[in-house]
């Protein structure tokens, strides 16, 4: 993995990681590289880390850094505690930023959203090669298996198989998030989002979307948690181009003008795409990052999928 410059003192850094469910230990496990001070809000008998199990402790510890990784549902309760009690802090939010649309006016601290898939060399490099060209046709697929997901974890009681605040609509809204931060604003046209496989799970297992962007490129995206066949990836049709972008091959296919070039980003672990969210963050760098505006945006767009018949 890559070496970071770490922050000028370790110990100085004082975070608050909210919820300690598998997000929540990846992001206490990163964050070890920043800081030695790392608290944790939660019900469960922690190691490692310092256990914070009361909203009167949290103003007393006074974080500087605020990760919020519970379950979805109760994003937007915590997202209000911090804005009522804090100034001045820097909070990450899990995506999505909640279950469902709320409008949000946050002025007292700096809010973001991990949709960490922007930090993916694949992806950036996309948005890099394809800004100012013209693109007729995007196809974004993304297959998976969900008793695979989690290690140690019966997927039929995990967050992702909630109804309420899990499926795949939500869980792997980084698809929807990427389409609009590479490609621009894209307007709902059709979509159906169902649970159709025999997942002993109550929530929607696939998402089928169809929108057009403000420049008319048609925009196809496919998502579905039961497939065993690991897919992950963009197809771009342009004019005199085509170029493909395999997230979990870390590479880049373009064929232009009969010729064909692979850049290959193989020395990349996906680990990584939360290790630069973190560093952007805290070090204000935020050109990658999602902001508040933008989720509220997928939200939208969440919404009226889930409306659609």
């Amino acid at each position: 993995m890559e070496k970071f410059p770490l922050l000028k003192s370790k110990k100085k850094l004082n975070v608050l990681v909210i919820g300690f469910g598998s997000i929540g230990k990846k992001h206490c496990k990163i964050l070890k590289k920043f800081t030695n001070n790392i608290n944790v809000f939660t019900k469960q008998n922690i190691k490692n880390f310092n256990k914070i199990s009361s909203l009167k402790k949290i103003k007393e510890l006074d974080p500087d850094y605020f990760i919020i990784a519970s379950k979805t549902n109760t994003h937007f309760s915590f997202i209000r505690f911090i804005e009522k009690n804090f100034k001045n802090k820097k909070v990450l939010i899990e995506k999505p930023i909640m279950e469902k649309y709320r409008a949000l006016k946050l002025k007292k601290n700096k809010f973001f959203v991990g949709y960490n898939l922007r930090f993916h060399p694949v992806l950036i490099f996309l948005k890099k090669f394809l800004k100012n060209k013209k693109i007729n046709f995007i196809n974004i697929n993304s297959s998976s298996f969900l008793p695979r997901w989690r290690k140690n974890i019966d997927y039929r009681k995990s967050n992702s198989a909630s109804k309420n605040y899990g499926g795949i609509l939500l869980e792997l809204s980084h698809e929807l998030d990427y389409a609009s931060w590479i490609f621009g604003k894209f307007r709902h046209m059709y979509s159906y989002n169902k649970k159709i496989s025999n997942l002993e799970i109550l929530a929607d297992d696939i998402l089928l979307f169809v929108g057009k962007n403000l420049k008319n490129s048609i925009i196809n995206i496919s998502i579905n948690f039961f497939s065993r066949i690991n897919k992950r990836e963009i197809i771009i049709e342009g004019d005199n181009f085509t170029c493909k972008g395999d997230i979990l091959l870390n590479e880049v296919s373009v064929i232009s003008n009969n010729k064909k070039k692979i850049y290959k980003f193989s020395k990349f672990n996906m680990k990584e795409t939360y290790l630069k969210q973190h560093l952007s963050l805290l070090k204000n760098e935020n050109n990658f990052l999602c902001s508040v505006k933008e989720a509220l945006a997928t939200m939208k767009t969440i919404k009226k999928i889930k409306s659609f018949k």
